[in-house]
């Protein structure tokens, strides 16, 4: 064979040739786990790690030794702009030695930042704040380590922030770990390469993280004075915390669930999960307001002993003018073969909490039972995520797979045409698995209602303090198949309904929940927390 490709942090745009492989890292390492190794020895002319950009690619050192392994030329990490580093002995050495100290100095840096969030910790309710002035730039920190993402929730919140910062005072500066789609090209936007340091232990590269943003806010801010930080809070990271307390200037944590219960809940437990609340602590201590989505968010902050004063519940928002009824959808709904069909749709990451493959099940039911809308009525999942091969399993078991259309990962700009080709739009999210009130925000819900379209949604928690039943959407008993399908079939037989509901949605979404109006709030709660000029 020719050239192997591995695709990294979801790379989605590779050259292919005859004879070529393609295979997800994940698979690959499942290949290489059941025994086929000796089997693949040499087998490439040529392999190489696709990755979105080659300064997120860290330190891919097992991956990259198999690669040499598979291949007998070249071997290479590329990104989707075409930039190429070969993986060379040399370089792969590096990596090794690095890697072999690196045991013996992973005590040290647990130390390290175990100081630092103590001393934060310390200083919180003594250090020296400056006047807040507005007119100066806001420095704005998103130092999550996920790379690549063109979709989501994460990034219309991230965008719907940093680009209205500049309204309420100074053009923004951006410290980030990615390019995050949709933020405008006036914000002053920084990238901050991870370390290699530390790749092999899955939470030290994000303490590692503190340093690299410390060390890129000198270089990038440099003698400017800043209004104050602004930082989205992600694993281990203190770093907007120390940045506030080093130039004197407020800080705004934005805290949108902690981290330790995700891991606990929807993923594995941290290794040193209480290091990682300690940073967590410090960081509320630091925060002259803490932004959270919900009021459960707030809850939990308040049990944890957070002062309430300094919490703002601010739910997500939308850009009404990027997501209008004026959206023209009937170019995806030739390009689907949706033409003259009934649409429901469903856009996200496919996240534990989505409820997408409760949608999918109630879709089949409704089928099963109206049997005249198999060729009428169309499901249109748009996205891609953990949730995904549920949803497909629930959607063979009832033999609806030709009634539906997956059309994986979109990207953020393009979604607003995807939602204009629906005539329903379905928000099911589920409680949480533990008993916990639903803490989320969901961004979807507030694009939804931009839309224009109706709605079927979970009455759960702020969805349905948002959405009232019968006036901005039809409500549904949160995880019931049974409370979907009959919604559905009320909204497919009634396009008045579909009308009325859709115009409130609409008129709730341009009055209440704007993205400048939410970004509005959060200068307006510093502006009381700390003294303004």
């Amino acid at each position: 064979m020719s050239r192997l490709t591995v695709l990294r942090h979801g790379s989605g745009r590779w050259d292919e040739g005859p004879g070529d492989t393609v295979v997800t890292v994940d698979r690959l390492r499942a290949s290489l786990a059941s025994g086929a190794l000796l089997r693949h020895l040499f087998r490439y002319r040529d392999a190489r790690i696709l990755t979105h950009r080659l300064e997120t690619i860290g330190r891919p050192l097992k991956l990259a030794l198999f690669l040499r392994l598979l291949s007998h030329r070249t071997c290479a990490v590329e990104d989707e702009s075409g930039r190429r580093r070969p993986l060379t002995a040399r370089l792969i050495a590096r990596w090794a030695w690095q890697a072999m100290r690196e045991p013996f100095q992973k005590g040290m840096l647990l130390d390290s930042i175990e100081r630092e969030a103590t001393a934060l910790s310390a200083t919180a309710g003594s250090r020296e704040i400056g006047r807040l002035r507005l007119e100066r730039q806001p420095l704005y920190l998103r130092t999550d380590m996920s790379f690549g993402l063109t979709a989501g929730g994460s990034v219309g919140h991230t965008a719907g922030v940093v680009n209205h910062l500049g309204a309420f005072g100074g053009t923004p500066i951006m410290l980030t770990t990615d390019i995050v789609p949709t933020v405008a090209d006036s914000v002053e936007t920084h990238t901050v390469t991870p370390a290699e340091a530390f790749w092999e232990y899955p939470e030290l590269p994000t303490m590692v993280m503190n340093e690299r943003f410390a060390v890129e806010a000198i270089r990038a801010v440099g003698a400017r004075d800043i209004s104050f930080v602004y930082q989205r809070y992600s694993l281990n990271n203190f770093s907007g915390a120390g940045l506030a307390l080093t130039r004197k200037v407020p800080f705004v944590l934005e805290y949108n669930g902690s981290e330790i219960w995700m891991s606990r809940n929807w993923g594995s437990p941290l290794e040193h999960e209480a290091l990682s609340e300690k940073i967590e602590l410090a960081n509320f201590a630091m925060a002259d307001v803490i932004v959270v989505v919900s009021q459960p968010m707030a809850d939990e902050l308040t049990e944890r002993g957070i002062p309430a004063a300094k919490i703002l519940v601010n739910p997500n928002g939308v850009e009404p003018d990027r997501y209008s009824p004026e959206i023209d959808g009937t170019g995806i709904r030739k390009q689907l073969g949706l033409d003259g069909k009934m649409v429901i749709g469903f856009i996200g990451t496919f996240g534990p909490w989505h409820g997408a493959e409760v949608l999918a099940r109630a879709f089949g039911e409704l089928l099963t039972r109206h049997p005249d809308y198999r060729e009428s009525v169309r499901l249109l999942m748009i996205g891609d995520g953990v949730k995904v091969p549920e949803v497909v399993a629930a959607l063979e078991a009832a033999q609806v797979v030709e009634q539906t259309v997956m059309t994986g990962l979109v990207a953020q700009a393009d979604g607003p045409r995807y939602l204009a080709a629906c005539d329903i739009l379905a928000s099911p999210h589920v409680p949480n698995a533990d008993g916990t009130p639903f803490f989320g925000s969901p961004t979807k819900l507030f694009e939804y209602m931009a839309m224009g379209r109706a709605i079927i949604a979970s009455d759960l928690d702020q969805v349905g303090e948002i959405l009232e039943h019968g006036r901005a959407a039809q409500m549904a008993v949160p995880g019931s198949v049974e409370s979907l399908v009959a919604g559905l079939r009320v909204l497919i037989e009634d396009p008045h309904r579909r009308a009325t509901l859709g115009r409130e949605a609409r008129r709730l979404a341009v009055d209440r929940h704007t993205w400048r109006e939410h970004t509005g709030r959060i200068v307006e709660a510093l502006k009381e927390r700390v003294p303004f000029e």
